[in-house]
């Protein structure tokens, strides 16, 4: 579907493991651009690619692919112009938000462009909460961290020993609701704010959007692409 001479382009390239899978089967691609807001990470994965890719023109980009950004032009003309957004990630926009962002995707990618998503699927509510919820705890840890990361940033006194991790799944809106519930009343000090909570109060900090494949689709639409395959 990509044919020969694609220009890759990986949005929110982490460390750049699942690309590998793509990479491995095109033909002649003319370069790869992996995208990420975390400079280092970014470039020590660009050089470890360099060595196992030795024909393909690594060209990372720092920057926040959630907003509006122009591609570096490859060392050779390519066909065309295809992003790449695995995983789930566009689950965490809310329905409009997601959109948008698809068109400034369909921006980038200009006319001739594609577009290769993963995307999360609606199925039944107790095993969405389970897999939130899980026994080991690892979703728990991955919400409980938050706290310390706007301690670390923002100069806050949250303690993390007085919330829990809590996710929910709301049937209306087809989304988990990531929550972190506070244990009881407290006043926590964000830079020169204070924040109040009472004994079971909440923050939302993630919602992750679950789709069945005739609504996604037509986001895609709306966001001026068409869909070949799923």
């Amino acid at each position: 579907a990509m044919g020969s001479r694609a220009l890759v382009v990986e949005l929110g390239a982490g460390a750049a493991t699942k690309i590998r899978l793509l990479l491995d089967q095109l033909d002649d691609p003319v370069g790869y651009i992996p995208i990420d807001i975390s400079a280092d990470q970014l470039l020590a994965a660009a050089r470890d690619f360099a060595e196992i890719y030795p024909d393909i023109p690594i060209i990372p980009v720092s920057a926040d692919y959630t907003r509006p950004l122009e591609l570096p032009d490859p060392p050779r003309p390519a066909n065309r112009t295809v992003a790449f957004f695995p995983g789930s990630t566009i689950g965490n926009f809310e329905r409009d938000e997601a959109v948008e962002f698809l068109r400034r995707i369909n921006d980038i990618v200009g006319n001739r462009g594609g577009l290769l998503i993963g995307v999360d699927l609606h199925k039944n509510r107790a095993v969405l909460e389970r897999a939130y919820n899980d026994s080991q705890g690892l979703t728990a840890r991955f919400n409980l961290n938050i706290l310390d990361v706007v301690n670390r940033e923002l100069d806050a006194d949250f303690d993390h020993r007085l919330f829990s991790h809590d996710a929910i799944y709301d049937v209306v809106e087809r989304r988990i609701e990531m929550r972190l519930v506070s244990h009881r009343e407290q006043e926590i000090a964000v830079n020169d704010e204070t924040v109040r909570l009472r004994a079971g109060e909440f923050i939302i900090t993630e919602y992750s959007h679950k789709y069945d494949l005739d609504t996604f689709a037509s986001m895609a639409v709306e966001a001026r692409f068409e869909v070949r395959d799923v």
